[in-house]
C-alpha cells in the first residue's frame, strides 16, 4: 500500500515498465540488447518501492544497489537478493547517503522513480557526486521534466534548468500517463534522461558553488533585470559593465541567457572595475 505522505506512486503497469527499461537500455528488447555494464560500474536505484524496476536492472547482471526509504518496503526488497546475488538493498534516505561511498570506486548509473515533492533536493544531492556518475534517468512530474530540459527564452527556463544543464545533457525520453501508476498521481509524468558531464562541467568552474548561488540570485525575481536582481552582490554599474563586455543587452533578464552566458557573466562581474 502506498503511503501518501511519502509521495509514493508505484509503477504498476508492466507495459510502461518495459518501455522505461527499453529507453534506459536495460531491456533485452533495447537496441543492441540490455547493457550489462562493466564490473567496475554499478546501477543505483533511488526509491525502489516494491522492486518494480529493480528486477529489470538486476536481470542485466549488472551490480545494483537499491535504495528505499520506507522500512517495510526495504525489508521486502531484501528477498530479491536471493534471486539476484548482484543486488544489494540499502534502507535509508537518499539525501543522507554518500553516493561516492556507495559506489566504492565504480562508475555510477542512476535510475529513480522520485517523489515529486523532493525532486529538486534529490537532483541537487546527486549532482554533488557528478564526477562519479555517467547517466541519470528519473521518472518525475511532467511539469518539472519540462523545466529540466527548457531552453533560454522559454517559460519553463529557470534555476533548475541551469543547474541540470550545467552538470548534464538532459532530454525528455517518454511521457507517462497517471494510469501507469498505483495509486495514479493527479498529474502526468515523464522519464528524463541525463548524460554526464554537461558541456560546462567539462570545464569545471573554480567556484562551482558560488556560481550556483549566483544563478539563484539571477532568477530571484524572474521579471526583474539582471542589474536589479544582482544588487546584493554587485553595483549596477559593475553589472552593466559586465553585460556590455559580453555583448549582452543591458536590460537582459536571467531567463534570456544560456548556461554558458550566465557562467561568463559570473566571471566578468568578478573582473569588473
Amino acid at each position: 500500500m502506498a503511503r501518501q505522505k511519502l509521495g509514493q506512486h508505484f509503477l504498476s503497469d508492466a507495459g510502461w515498465r518495459e518501455k522505461i527499461a527499453r529507453a534506459i537500455g536495460i531491456s533485452a528488447h533495447s537496441i543492441g540488447g540490455a547493457r550489462s555494464g562493466a564490473p567496475d560500474s554499478v546501477w543505483i536505484e533511488v526509491g525502489a518501492g516494491h522492486g518494480e524496476m529493480t528486477r529489470h536492472l538486476a536481470a542485466t547482471g549488472s551490480n545494483v544497489v537499491a535504495i528505499e526509504f520506507d522500512p517495510p518496503l526495504a525489508t521486502r526488497l531484501g528477498s530479491l537478493t536471493a534471486e539476484f546475488p548482484n543486488l544489494s538493498v540499502v534502507a535509508g534516505d537518499v539525501l543522507e547517503i554518500d553516493i561516492a561511498s556507495l559506489a566504492a570506486g565504480r562508475r555510477v548509473r542512476i535510475y529513480g522513480n522520485l517523489p515529486y515533492y523532493i525532486t529538486s533536493p534529490i537532483l541537487h544531492h546527486l549532482f554533488q557526486f557528478a564526477d562519479s556518475i555517467d547517466e541519470i534517468h528519473v521518472v518525475i512530474q511532467l511539469e518539472v521534466a519540462f523545466r529540466l530540459a527548457a531552453q533560454p527564452g522559454t517559460r519553463d527556463y529557470g534555476y533548475l534548468s541551469v543547474l541540470t544543464q550545467y552538470f548534464s545533457r538532459p532530454s525528455l525520453a517518454i511521457k507517462i500517463p497517471p494510469a501507469a501508476f498505483q495509486p495514479p498521481p493527479e498529474v502526468s509524468s515523464a522519464l528524463v534522461s541525463m548524460r554526464l558531464p554537461g558541456e560546462l562541467a567539462k570545464q569545471t568552474l573554480a567556484d562551482q558553488a558560488g556560481f550556483l548561488e549566483f544563478v539563484k540570485l539571477c532568477f530571484a525575481q524572474k521579471r526583474k533585470t539582471l542589474v536589479n536582481n544582482l544588487r546584493m552582490i554587485a553595483k549596477p554599474d559593475q553589472v552593466r559593465w559586465a553585460l556590455e563586455h559580453l555583448a549582452i543587452r543591458l536590460d537582459a533578464r536571467a531567463e534570456q541567457l544560456s548556461v554558458a552566458q550566465l557562467a561568463a557573466l559570473h566571471g566578468a562581474i568578478g573582473k569588473s572595475p
